[in-house]
């Protein structure tokens, strides 16, 4: 199973990024909440950015707008995960050709429905 960093995490069990942290969890892989506001999210400590992470992060899923990607976007090609799901809103075009150049796979899709469909 996977180490996935969920960028924009939130404790709002509304928000798709906090039903991402649960299915993941349910799905056996271990979600690693990434937010600047929280100390934790669903039991997890919360990492302020993905370059505190400590590990191997397989995949970075992303719940943030586009318009607040340029460092995160600078973190995951330094953290190297194999892949970066950009969830529904948070497509950047702009940002693949840096991340493929860095060997990382661009994947335009909701994790919600990878998880549900076994796609993930």
């Amino acid at each position: 199973m996977e180490n996935v960093a969920v960028i924009g995490a939130s404790p709002d069990k509304d928000r798709y990024a906090n039903q991402a942290m649960r299915l993941l969890s349910a799905h056996g892989h271990s979600p690693i909440p990434v937010a600047p506001k929280h100390e934790t999210i669903e039991g997890k400590q919360v990492y302020r950015l993905l370059s505190d992470v400590p590990g191997k992060i397989d995949t970075v899923t992303l719940y943030v707008s586009p318009g607040r990607q340029q460092d995160i976007i600078e973190q995951i090609i330094q953290t190297a995960p194999r892949r970066v799901i950009f969830n529904p809103n948070t497509e950047n075009p702009a940002a693949y050709p840096q991340l493929k150049a860095a060997g990382i796979e661009v994947k335009e899709a909701c994790t919600l429905v990878l998880l549900k469909t076994n796609q993930f």
